[in-house]
């Protein structure tokens, strides 16, 4: 809005009025103006936060049971927690693997359990696959170095209402060595073809660089894992048929099948893409969250055999694994299979970024597909962890979703909830959509897996 004074006033002052007069209606219309152009970044709706589960350690996703009248949290430490269809947090878990999960640092870690996927026939067939690190095999990735942990996604069985997994009853469906404590993606999640898509980081450490990191084409840069698709799963979204082979099968359609490279993998290039989700509206659009290294975080609009670039490039610019605080001049546009490498649709600059910036890590979320909030439906809601390491500052963004596949950017703004205009006032660990496209907020108020502050949200509509 851009207000013309001498128009208003001309218009809306009558001749009678006396010049003192005058001058207070100005200044309360200057008032006025100023008040509507406030934060025009910023999307102002009457929407706020209602409280669904708290007392959590770390949570980090919240799934729907596909119209089973329940709502499942993922916590870190190895717990899944049912919300039962009253709305009530069952005080015993549905899941509870924390005694396989890897020792976690409370002060800050990347592992544990992260991520849940519900098969589209669970009410009839109970089953559910989750992501997470247990403790490290013998031996190294190179001699006198030692893994740090193993990745596995395992499948369980649920009991018939719902309520208890069998923990007897897992299924390994994939296991890789992590060389480091970090990036190790999380996301699992089911596609319209009922495919598992499984987001996997880089291997850890900094730059796709070092014990456990192997050569790829681009000679510029040390490492990494990212580019190399030969090699192994790491800095992969892999994509494969759970309900076919022994654990799996490999879709005929995954773009790598009979070339070269691995064949479970449907896309390349990333260095933590920490939550993916399908859209379940539209044209179902995966979109993935890609954590940066020190200048950019990004957000992806996925396709098959994608390459999306790191670690030749962070975000959309020239990375250098020399000093990763400095953009290079020039970097290649495509790979060494003459494929070209892809842009995010969404960059944010990290808070070490000289130009400016918030984010620690961006937090990617879910497409809004539920009725509660006017205006938002197909709009992305994603969020920042924190704007600084040590502070609960995380903040919530709304995308205007564009169905191109990744051929344009995604406009966005930060949502300004109504008891938190400025931020959450929490770290953001996840989110969460229920089977009515509603959208959840997982929250804690440390920065690691420890206490008890972790909570999970629902975004409403308020007056």
């Amino acid at each position: 809005m851009r207000c013309n004074y001498s128009d208003i006033a001309s218009r809306l002052i009558p001749a009678y009025i006396k010049p003192g007069a005058i001058v207070l209606l100005v200044l309360l219309l200057l008032q006025a103006c100023q008040k509507s152009n406030d934060d025009p970044e910023k999307e102002k709706k009457n929407v706020d936060l209602e409280l669904i589960a708290e007392n959590l350690v770390s949570p980090v996703q919240a799934i729907a049971t596909h119209n089973s009248n329940r709502l499942y949290i993922v916590d870190q430490i190895g717990k899944i927690w049912v919300i039962d269809g009253s709305g009530n947090l069952r005080s015993t878990p549905m899941l509870d693997i924390s005694n396989k999960v890897v020792p976690l640092n409370p002060d800050y870690d990347e592992r544990g359990l992260l991520g849940v996927a519900i098969h589209k026939d669970f009410k009839t067939n109970g089953r559910i696959f989750v992501h997470y690190q247990l403790p490290p095999r013998a031996g190294g990735p190179v001699p006198g170095a030692s893994w740090n942990n193993i990745s596995r996604v395992s499948e369980f069985h649920v009991s018939p209402d719902g309520s208890r997994a069998d923990p007897n009853s897992e299924k390994v469906i994939l296991e890789w060595d992590d060389p480091q404590s970090n990036h190790n993606g999380g996301s699992i999640a089911f596609g319209a073809d009922n495919y598992l898509y499984i987001a996997i980081g880089d291997g850890g450490g900094a730059n796709d660089v070092g014990p456990g990191h192997v050569d790829d084409w681009y000679t510029v840069n040390s490492g990494g894992n990212a580019q190399n698709i030969e090699a192994n799963f790491l800095g992969k979204i892999l994509c494969i048929d759970i309900d076919h082979g022994s654990p799996y099968e490999v879709p005929a359609t995954n773009p790598y099948v009979g070339k070269p490279g691995l064949d479970e993998i449907f896309c390349f290039g990333f260095r933590n893409p920490y939550r993916m989700t399908f859209d379940e509206g539209g044209s179902h659009q995966m979109i993935v969250s890609d954590a940066g290294q020190e200048l950019y975080e990004e957000i992806n609009d996925i396709v098959k055999g994608g390459n999306y670039g790191w670690n030749v490039r962070e975000g959309k610019h020239c990375f250098s694994t020399v000093d990763n605080k400095k953009e290079l001049a020039t970097c290649p546009t495509e790979d060494n299979r003459g494929k070209p490498l892809l842009d995010p649709v969404i960059e944010l600059n990290n808070f070490k970024n000289p130009k400016g910036g918030k984010a620690t890590t961006i937090i990617g979320g879910y497409v809004y597909r539920g009725t509660e909030i006017k205006g938002w439906d197909g709009k992305y809601i994603f969020g920042s962890f924190s704007q600084s390491p040590t502070t609960a500052n995380g903040e919530l963004f709304m995308a205007d979703v564009k169905d191109d596949r990744g051929a344009s950017t995604w406009d966005y703004k930060e949502v300004s909830l109504k008891s938190h205009p400025d931020d959450l006032g929490y770290y953001i660990r996840g989110f969460g959509q229920d089977d009515d496209g509603e959208v959840y907020v997982c929250v804690s108020s440390m920065s690691g897996p420890q206490g008890t502050t972790g909570k999970v949200y629902k975004l409403v509509a308020v007056e």
